[in-house]
This record gives structure tokens, C-alpha cells and sequence, in this order.
């Protein structure tokens, strides 16, 4: 009797009567070829059978042999490795990659249906079944069947992300990606992270240090673009066994264009919207010892009301400088070290003529109501006149660095 088709490994192959039944190795044992690395299996046409005096006629070569990478029952495979399913003959007819929670793995095949690949990464410390079928050149269907399982992470990568999934946001917002673990290997990551605009825009990665990287345009981004942003770092190496343990993406969308020119010289703040100068507004700044940071600053916050307490800032009650307001109306924060753009009806003999705030750019409750009603969280704030500047991480401060130098913080730059 001559059988044709597939057969998996460990399933017995009747070669001539009173042959044995064995198991296909993946190290080359008895039962058939192997390929390293791999679970193999084949199905074998016997030759012809001999009697006495006769010439024994050669066996064929197997119909189909079928190879899993990686072999089955591996245990410590890298979640960054693609996962194979091959035929030598015949084709596949279907392939299907899961792990224990039952999600699939993506994959596709070649054009002749003789190998499947993995085009996912694969989550660490986490067992993996491989199932399917094969059509053999004799039409037989024989089914694929492998497990394994992805080497442990000693600390897992996840990203926390800045805008919001859904936010809209101004248009000098940079994506930031925080890490919960340092990332070693800073070109891997990056190399999964992937922005995806609806207008052509220039941008690049830059890492600000181990445990951040953010993104920004050459320029400000467009008025009305929308962004998406693909961190696919399941299964990324980020070196020291520290792995990724998930993938996430969010999209979000560009809002109009609102620019805050702040001259602390001529105590002047201009706004201009989607190009065109919509308000001047009369403004105080930091006085003498407080002097307000220069540079481009971008809108943090938003507070419609917000206490301001000097104590915050190292002015301790009984300082004369000391103050603490409850009810501070219209605050949009700009640095991280305190400074905002806010009412301030305390100070309006000053406003437009004098600096005499602690830092902060103050003006009439009317202008500030207007301006913060015009703003998102993003928009940019350029503050000149001043020989203070602004430090770098002290907010959100991309801006301030030089498009040469920015695309040298990227790790594949």
C-alpha cells in the first residue's frame, strides 16, 4: 500500500511492513531529515517491496517535509524572532499562531504557500501553540501541530504617552514617550515606533534621556493635522533582558495655530492666530531677582482656577516675597519650575509700563479669560527681552534646540 502527503512529527510513518514506529527529532534522530532549530516532519512514499531474488527498487523521496521554527517545545525563545512554518513540497492551507491568553500572532504567506512567517513580535514569558494544516501533492490534508515557549523579561518596557489618545492639542506639542524601565538599546525601540501624519511633515525622534524619547516637527505642526502613533514594542529588545511587553497606539489632532509673542521689554504679549494678529495685550513680568525665562515655552496646563502658594518655589512665610493666592483665574502653566501666563488683576497699574511679578507674564482678567479660551494645551509661548533662558527639561522645551541638533538625539540618526 503507498501513502502520499503530510505527516507531523511524532506521528508514525508505516515505511515497509515491520518497520517500526519512531519520532522525527528535530536533532537529526531516526524518523526523518531535521532542520536546526526546528520541529520537522515528513510523509514518506515507500519504494517497491522486494522478494526473494529480486532487486530492490529505491524508495521516493518524501512527498512534503514540514518544518516549525522554532523546534517544538522550546523554551526560552526570543519574542523578537519570527516564527516559521515550511513545506518542501505540497503547500499550506492554513497557519495559525497563538498565545495562552488566545491571542493571534500575524503572519503571511509567500506566493507559493510553502512557508508562513510571523510579522509580530511575540510577548516574553509566554507559551505559544502553532496550529494548522498542510495539502500534500496527493491532496491529503494533514494537520500542524507545535507548542513553545518566549524567554522570561528580568523587567518589562511600557510606555506612558503625552498627548492623550483622542486630545487635540496646539501645535507645538512634542510627542513624549516615558518609559518604565531605561532602554539600553535605544535604536531597537525607536525602530518600532512609527508617526503617521495626514500632510506631509518633517519630524524626527530624540531621546532626552533613558527612560524618555520625543518627537517634534521641523517646524511647528500644521493647523488641522491629524497623527497617529504606532509604539509597537511588544517584543522589542531593549537590552539588559528588559523586554517589551505590549504594543499601543493613539491618534490625536492638531488644532488651529495660536501663537503668544511675549516682549518683556516693551511689557507687550501679541497673539497671532493661523497667521494672522488677532490681539496685543498689556502684560507685567518677573521683576528684578524673579527675571521671566526667555525661549520658546509651550502651554502644560490648564486652570481656570489655580492656588499659587510661594512656597513652592523655595519663599517661605514672612518673606516679604512671600505670597499665597487661592484664586488665580485663567492660569496656563509654561515651565515646570512655575512660571504661567494668568490674570492678574493685582497688578493692572503695571500692566503694559512695569515688570513686577515673581516670574509669571500677568495681565487684566478680560485678557486672560480671552487668551485662555483661545488656547490647547501645546500652543507655544516665545518670551524675548529677557537675559535669563530657558533650561533644558524645564518643561517642554524641544523648541529651544536647533533642528541639527535635535535630529542628533534620534539613535538611528
Amino acid at each position: 500500500m503507498r501513502k502520499h502527503g503530510l505527516a507531523v512529527a511524532g506521528i508514525c510513518v508505516l515505511l515497509l511492513a515491520g518497520t517500526a514506529c519512531s519520532d522525527t527529532k528535530a536533532d537529526g534522530g531516526s524518523g526523518g531529515q531535521s532542520t536546526p532549530g526546528a520541529s520537522t516532519s515528513q510523509s514518506n512514499s515507500p519504494g517497491a517491496s522486494t522478494t526473494p531474488g529480486d532487486s530492490t527498487t529505491p524508495s521516493d523521496s518524501p512527498a512534503a517535509s514540514i518544518a516549525v521554527v522554532p523546534a517544538k517545545g522550546a523554551s526560552s525563545v526570543q519574542p523578537d524572532k519570527p516564527v516559521t512554518v515550511t513545506t518542501t513540497a505540497g503547500k499550506l492551507s492554513e497557519v495559525t499562531l497563538k498565545d495562552d491568553d488566545g491571542d493571534k500572532v500575524a503572519g503571511s504567506f509567500n506566493t507559493e504557500k510553502t512557508q508562513w512567517t510571523s510579522t509580530d513580535h511575540l510577548k516574553p514569558g509566554a507559551s505559544y501553540t502553532v496550529s494548522g494544516s498542510a495539502e500534500g501533492t496527493d491532496g491529503a490534508s494533514i494537520p500542524i501541530s507545535s507548542t513553545f515557549k518566549t524567554v522570561k523579561a528580568t523587567k518589562s518596557l511600557k510606555a506612558s504617552v503625552v498627548p492623550l489618545n483622542g486630545e487635540t492639542v496646539g501645535v507645538a506639542l512634542p510627542i513624549q514617550i516615558y518609559w518604565n524601565n531605561p532602554v539600553k538599546d535605544r535604536a531597537a525601540v525607536e525602530k518600532r515606533l512609527k508617526v503617521t501624519t495626514s500632510v506631509p511633515v518633517t519630524g524626527t525622534w530624540h531621546w532626552v534621556n533613558s527612560k524618555q524619547v520625543n518627537y517634534r516637527p521641523m517646524n511647528y505642526w500644521p493647523a488641522g493635522t491629524k497623527v497617529s502613533v504606532n509604539i509597537d514594542t511588544q517584543g522589542v529588545n531593549a537590552g539588559n533582558n528588559t523586554w517589551g511587553t505590549s504594543s499601543r497606539k493613539i491618534a490625536f489632532s492638531i488644532g488651529k495655530s495660536v501663537v503668544a509673542n511675549i516682549n518683556v521689554k516693551k511689557h507687550s504679549m501679541a497673539v497671532t492666530i493661523n497667521g494672522k494678529l488677532a490681539r496685543t495685550i498689556p502684560i507685567t513680568a518677573g521683576k528684578d531677582g524673579f527675571t521671566t525665562r526667555s525661549g520658546v515655552k509651550v502651554i502644560m496646563e490648564k486652570f481656570t482656577t489655580k492656588r499659587m502658594d510661594a512656597a513652592t518655589i523655595g519663599i517661605k512665610p514672612g518673606d516679604p516675597n512671600y505670597y499665597n493666592i487661592s484664586d488665580v483665574k485663567w492660569a496656563q502653566r509654561v515651565t515646570s519650575s512655575g512660571e504661567f501666563v494668568h490674570g492678574a488683576p493685582w497688578s493692572a497699574g503695571s500692566q503694559g509700563s512695569a515688570n513686577v511679578s515673581h516670574g509669571c507674564v500677568g495681565m487684566s482678567l478680560a485678557d486672560a479669560q480671552w487668551y485662555y479660551n483661545q488656547t490647547l494645551r501645546g500652543d507655544p509661548v516665545i518670551v524675548t527681552g529677557t537675559s535669563r533662558h530657558m533650561e533644558p527639561g524645564n518643561g517642554w522645551t524641544d523648541w529651544n534646540t536647533t533642528w541639527a541638533t535635535y535630529k542628533k538625539g534620534s539613535a538611528l540618526s
